[in-house]
């Protein structure tokens, strides 16, 4: 082939490699372009796979755990996009453990979970697939079969572990479905005995202090984060990552947290012709926060030294809708004897143990101790609950237990 034809250069080779083409169906932040990051968490058992999503550059990790059956075969638990390069990472352990037996969609909620077990399913032709019951879709509620899931392979996974061939391995707890009014939430807790780690959806989360790996690939949104002011110029460096990264922590747990003030947009327009950078990435320079001086105490708040958490937006819009039946499946997690969280979201690898866990959810009961993330946080939340409410789009909340 002589130069000039179409040779592939490294870099298109790369971009392959990273390549989501059906990005336009959610389209959020990294859109057609995936990094995938493998980590193992127990030695020759258990592997994250670690992908980006966000909107206006606020940005987190979206995981996908893959745990190593015996005698041999894989499951995986939440898959993320099956990009070339997740995929030859995974058939990595494929080759040495054994094929993929088992895919599990554990949350009838997530679109950024549900969007890619169809086109993960063809790439393990061989593999069932189980599913949380009360699955549901908008505008249509249409069958998981049009939904790119494979219909002859497609199970809903049962309440009972012990009918199912996973039951010699894995304890498993659903929750819910929680109705939400257009839709309902739930999500399946999953206890792999051997290696005794306990592996969630979206029920909690523990906050890092720095930025995650994955993050950290494209440092750009951390560092237009870490701006004062439209007129800022960010140089990349360890503390001003840092500083973008908690500040995206506060934006996805709260919204708008009492630390953050949105500037009369007339200012905000007038600051963006003075902006040094005004390309589309820069948004035209358009940068509508100003943080109080003392924000980092939301932070540390939040962080609460890495403890496993409820996300705000739980606590506020889903989980007070089932106080009752919420505490009662957290009870259950809580009986198993797991030493290690590995949530969907955040932290790769919570060490914890089950009081912490079930502590997470005290925010439920009437005589629990004061809830520690500052309550001033909570108001635009508790605002667009609100507002819910009153439109009876949502049922109301209901009274702690």
């Amino acid at each position: 082939m002589t130069q000039g034809q179409d040779t592939p250069t490294p870099a298109q080779i790369h971009n392959r490699d990273y390549s989501w083409p059906f990005w336009p169906i959610v389209p959020i932040y990294p859109y057609s372009k995936r990094r995938t990051i493998r980590k193992e968490i127990v030695k020759d058992t258990i592997w994250t796979f670690d992908q980006l999503q966000g909107i206006f550059y606020v940005i987190v990790p979206v995981r996908m755990t893959v745990i190593k059956l015996e005698p041999q075969g894989l499951l995986v638990y939440a898959p993320v996009a099956p990009t070339p390069e997740c995929i030859r990472l995974l058939n990595e352990l494929v080759a040495e453990h054994g094929e993929v037996k088992y895919i599990l969609l554990t949350t009838v909620s997530g679109i950024e979970h549900k969007v890619f077990v169809g086109p993960f399913a063809k790439c393990f032709p061989a593999a069932l697939v189980f599913v949380a019951p009360g699955h549901w879709s908008f505008p249509l509620n249409l069958p998981l079969s049009w939904l790119g899931l494979p219909a002859k392979r497609t199970s809903v996974l049962p309440c009972d572990s012990s009918s199912t061939p996973l039951a010699g391995e894995f304890d498993w707890a659903i929750l819910g479905p929680i109705d939400l009014g257009l839709g309902s939430f739930a999500e399946v807790a999953l206890f792999h005995r051997r290696s005794r780690t306990l592996i969630v959806t979206d029920s909690v989360i523990a906050i890092p202090e720095n930025p995650p790996a994955i993050v950290q690939f494209d440092p750009y949104p951390l560092l237009f984060h870490a701006k004062d002011s439209a007129s800022d110029l960010v140089a990349d460096t360890h503390e001003n990552r840092r500083k973008g990264w908690q500040r995206i922590a506060l934006f996805t747990a709260y919204f708008r947290p009492s630390v953050l003030e949105v500037p009369p947009w007339s200012g905000v327009l007038a600051n963006a012709f003075k902006a040094p950078e005004r390309s589309r990435k820069a948004y035209f320079g358009l940068y509508p926060f100003q943080w109080k001086t003392d924000w980092v105490r939301s932070f540390e708040a939040l962080r609460g030294q890495g403890r496993p958490l409820v996300a705000p937006v739980l606590q506020t819009w889903i989980l007070n809708r089932a106080p009752r039946e919420t505490l009662d499946w957290a009870d259950r997690v809580a009986s198993w004897d797991f030493d290690k969280i590995v949530p969907c979201h955040f932290d790769s690898a919570i060490d914890s143990n089950p009081p912490q866990f079930r502590q997470a959810f005290s925010f439920l009961e009437k005589h629990s101790p004061v809830n520690s993330l500052p309550e001033d946080d909570f108001k635009l939340l508790r605002d667009i609950d609100a507002g819910l409410n009153k439109t009876r789009l949502v049922p109301p909340a209901k009274d702690k237990v």
